[in-house]
């Protein structure tokens, strides 16, 4: 029985499920005037019905009763219409959709079907009322076409907008519910249950399963258990020294949100086992697969690698259908109500801990047309809803007790020298974060003396960038640089500040870097006062579509943003392994951000935690934890935060200098020519002159 439905109400479920699908079930055999939307309903009712057939046979774990091949093909069939290889002919692409449909029904009957593709999930996961309920949406659009009606795009778009509508205190109780309660969880059933050399299990997900789960599967297998334990360990190890760092308490936790990609079981396992320890218990969700809750995003809660990245980017935007005001506040109303109802659960959450993977092909998206775009009011909406649900987010899971980590390790997919690579990746994750700290205090020493710091690129870098420091009261026991090492932000390898605003001026220019999975030609971002005041790339031939690009993606649909961080790496040996193994361009910003200075747009990384003191290692205080935005809390939280951070790196190759620049006008290199010029951190300058 699902949660929050009783023995009545899933007898009722039960008989709606059943006639909904007989009356999907005579789609396919039915005929309308219009051959192309014949085909439509057709081929989207058999897809229905597949997925119905998932969900009847469904006891789990269904893959014990079948071979691995039979698995595999089921898993492939579900997926098929959205490969590449099917993508140009599928309903699922806005442009042979709006193409073969028109104009009239083509855009919403295909933001219709990459909806109904939730299917799978529901299926396998058994949640028999979302199940319900989007199939009733698409019986219910069918019903506009049939023989003798005459369907309008306006008569399809209400049926569903009122469907966002009406069912987003459903969805919102079950987003809240799977982030904070560890009962009865689908996924931690399989991680923690499965034959995991059995690798049928793989199939339980009802994720796509292609050759980096399989390989990574194996691969995890193969590994010895010290290996095993060690991964484990540095991942728990930095959740709990993040508490630990930050004057947490780590006791009043009773769970901690586990993010994973699949074929990594075996290692999240033997982790799950030591959160267990410490007293948390392991929740974890699926990424999302509904536009309600953002598809097509970072990927978190467990996950698999995209089947078809140009798909979720034609997708991202599909809530521009229904997204209008009485929308977004129905929704931040059913959201304070679900917190409401599980807030002893939300109060006891720890906060997420990561593992990211890296090593697929760089994607650079096509932008069509005919895929939905938010218009300027929806783009304002988009940003008040983000302000809005954080502070109810923050107000049941308050920021100054919850902490986090993140980690990541290459998939397969990165090359033949994957394993090479991956016992490269665990070298660079369990790195001596002593010297890190002794070499990286050095630094934060000089930088402590500065009013400014001057950020200058080298060659076609055209780089020059002034910011502005946190001026010390008392640099006895003050200081204005976090030094970080490995706790919640694996690798080791930073030194890290909130820039004051005022004053932070200059170019900041990367010829290219991957940004949430998404290729910025050229970059250049210009700061004034701190905050973006202009931005250009050269992914596209329009200027137009290049700012669109950057003001979705980059800015997140804000008008300009502070430089929230300002840092400087100093892993140089994670920039020699992305040299060595050519694998820069695939490296996630996790470890990206540890090969050079780097630059984080949006909120700061003490967001919503600036209150709480915070410490070094050598045990004084860090006091620039906010800037002249964040400063705002105090009168207005809706203008304190942007409820994004993006780090953006300027490679060791690309830059030329980093200078102090202290009150009296004089000036002092942390690097000159590339290379650290700080006494006491020339060891860092070895990988870099190899």
């Amino acid at each position: 029985m699902e949660p929050g439905i009783n023995e009545t109400e899933e007898g009722v479920l039960k008989e709606r499920l059943l006639l909904v699908t007989e009356r999907i079930a005579q789609i396919p055999d039915e005929n309308m005037t219009d051959p192309a939307l014949r085909e439509y309903f057709g081929r989207t009712a058999e897809f229905i019905l597949q997925t119905y057939e998932v969900l009847r046979q469904k006891t789990r774990p269904a893959s014990e009763k079948k071979s691995v091949e039979a698995c595999r093909a089921v898993n492939e069939s579900l997926y098929a219409d959205i490969r590449a290889e099917q993508y140009e002919k599928s309903f699922a692409n806005p442009a042979y959709a709006v193409g073969v449909l028109g104009e009239a029904y083509g855009q919403i009957l295909c933001m219709l079907y990459a909806e109904l593709r939730a299917l799978i999930a529901y299926a396998y996961e058994g949640r028999v009322l979302n199940y319900t309920i989007l199939c009733e949406l698409f019986s219910q659009v069918y019903a506009c076409f049939e023989e003798g009606a005459e369907g309008t795009g306006r008569e399809i778009r209400d049926a569903v907008y009122w469907f966002f509508h009406d069912y987003s205190e459903i969805f919102s109780e079950q987003f809240v519910r799977d982030t904070v309660d560890p009962e009865d969880n689908f996924f931690t059933a399989i991680l923690m249950e499965s034959d995991l050399t059995d690798l049928r299990y793989l199939y339980d997900y009802g994720e796509p399963i292609g050759e980096n789960e399989i390989r990574l599967a194996q691969f995890m297998n193969a590994l010895p258990e010290e290996k095993i334990r060690q991964m484990a360990d540095t991942y728990t190890e930095g959740y709990r020294l993040g508490f630990l760092a930050t004057g947490k308490d780590i006791s009043i936790k009773s769970t901690v949100g586990i993010s994973y990609p699949i074929g990594m079981e075996r290692m999240v396992r033997a982790a799950v086992r030591n959160f267990e320890k410490i007293g948390l218990r392991p929740v974890i969700y699926r990424d999302a697969v509904s536009s309600f809750n953002g598809r097509g995003g970072a990927k978190r809660g467990c996950y698999s690698t995209a089947v078809n990245k140009q798909f979720d980017y034609d997708h991202k935007n599909d809530r521009a259908l229904y997204l209008d005001k009485a929308f977004v506040e129905r929704r931040l109303e059913t959201l304070r109500t679900a917190f409401e109802r599980y807030k002893d659960l939300a109060k006891r959450y720890g906060g997420p801990a990561v593992i990211e993977v890296f090593g697929e092909e760089a994607f650079a998206p096509h932008v069509k047309p005919e895929a939905f775009r938010y218009d300027e009011k929806q783009n304002q909406l988009n940003v008040y809803y983000a302000s809005e649900s954080a502070q109810i987010t923050n107000r049941y899971i308050p920021g100054e007790e919850r902490s986090f980590t993140i980690i990541a390790f290459p998939l397969p997919a990165i090359g033949e020298k994957f394993t090479e690579i991956f016992e490269k990746t665990v070298e660079l994750n369990t790195l001596d974060y002593v010297r890190y700290r002794d070499m990286q205090q050095k630094m934060i020493d000089l930088l402590d003396t500065g009013e400014k710091v001057q950020i200058k690129g080298a060659g076609k870098n055209r780089t020059d960038l002034t910011v502005s420091l946190w001026p010390l009261q008392n640099p006895q026991t003050e200081t204005i640089f976090e030094n970080c090492v490995a706790d919640v932000n694996i690798p080791v390898g930073e030194v890290f500040t909130s820039p004051v605003l005022k004053g932070t001026n200059g170019l900041l220019h990367v010829s290219a870097v991957y940004l949430n999975e998404l290729k910025y030609t050229d970059l250049k971002l210009t700061f004034t006062d701190g905050m973006i005041s202009d931005y250009s790339c050269s992914n596209f031939e329009s200027e137009e579509e290049n700012r669109k690009y950057i003001y979705e993606n980059l800015l997140k649909f804000h008008d300009t943003l502070p430089l929230g961080e300002f840092a400087i790496g100093t892993n140089t040996t994670a920039y020699r392994m992305a040299k060595d193994y050519g694998i820069a361009d695939k490296l996630p910003i996790l470890i990206a951000e540890k090969t050079g200075p780097h630059f984080a747009v949006g909120d700061t990384c003490y967001s919503h935690e600036e209150d709480t003191s915070s410490y070094n290692p050598d045990g004084k205080e860090i006091v620039a934890r906010e800037n002249e935005i964040s400063a705002l809390r105090k009168e207005d939280m809706g203008k304190a935060y942007f409820n994004c951070h993006t780090d953006i790196t300027i490679p060791f190759d690309e830059l030329d200098s980093i200078t102090v620049i202290r009150r009296d006008g004089s000036r002092e290199d942390i690097i000159s020519g590339g290379r650290f010029r700080v006494s006491g951190t020339q060891e860092l300058n070895v990988p870099l002159d190899q």
